[in-house]
């Protein structure tokens, strides 16, 4: 399969960890030149820069923080000016809220219209100023791919994360309208929605559960961060000719999380 990566530029946002890290590995293997976002973490996020160049491949280290929206344009414009444009982004940066994934054991009416307010701003609005920052490049080179890393949890829900899943499943529309626009540009816009994950940076969990979701699914196991960074890959390169505006879901979208029930 030609990906016909060689030499792009792809914008790989939330890199240093999981599945963005995953993802930049990916493409720098393709012979990319990949720029990693972090918020927290630039120790991470140069490691996952190191593991680049020393395949062979480009890398480059910038800032960008969901909850500072004018960082995401000039992250944006620190890759333009480095290297001359953006070929590629793959929306994977995400704003949890706290220290991780939101807590379901909170009631809907407890979460503040604050907290509804900075999550929409962070995951969707974030997700959109992404895409503005780096259209009239790709638009000017008549070619591009936009790749909007979304959540199992915007289909199945999950108690107590209202506003993340409601955030993540407005990624599908803002995907559908961008394949319209921008399909006469050359740029395909597709949406990635990953299940339940097993990354590095996820904490340990017991495996009579992982065990538990892994039956749920037509493979019997969970996707890992390469798994997913595969599927993101090839529809953020040459080898996807014309696929766009659809959301694509990985074999752990399959697992039925505990609180379902069988």
């Amino acid at each position: 399969m030609d990906t016909a990566l060689k030499d792009r530029v792809v914008l790989v946002t939330g890199a240093s960890t999981g599945i963005g890290a995953a993802t930049a590995r990916a493409y720098g293997q393709e012979g990319a030149r990949v720029a990693i976002t972090y918020r927290n973490n630039p120790e991470k996020a140069e490691k996952v820069a190191s593991e680049i160049e020393a395949a062979g491949g480009q890398a480059l280290v910038v800032r960008l923080d969901l909850e500072d929206l004018p960082t995401v344009e000039e992250a944006a414009n620190t890759v333009i000016e480095s290297w001359g444009g953006i070929d590629v982004l793959v929306a994977n940066a995400v704003r949890w809220g706290g220290d991780g994934p939101p807590d379901p054991s909170v009631r809907f009416e407890h979460v503040s219209l604050d907290e509804w307010q900075a999550m929409i701003s962070a995951n969707l609005i974030g997700a959109a100023a992404q895409v503005r920052a780096v259209l009239p490049s790709m638009r000017s080179r008549g070619w591009g791919r936009i790749v909007l890393i979304s959540s199992s949890v915007a289909e199945e829900g999950l108690p107590g994360p209202g506003p993340y899943g409601t955030a993540k499943s407005g990624l599908y529309g803002l995907a559908r309208s961008l394949a319209w626009e921008a399909g006469r540009d050359g740029i395909l816009v597709n949406v990635v929605a990953p299940g339940f994950t097993l990354t590095h940076s996820r904490p340990p969990i017991p495996k009579i559960i992982t065990d538990k979701l892994a039956s749920g699914t037509p493979t019997r196991r969970l996707s890992d961060a390469d798994d997913v960074a595969k599927l993101v890959l090839f529809l953020g390169s040459g080898a996807n000719g014309n696929l766009t505006g659809e959301i694509v879901r990985d074999g752990s979208s399959a697992a039925r999380a505990p609180h379902v029930g069988p």
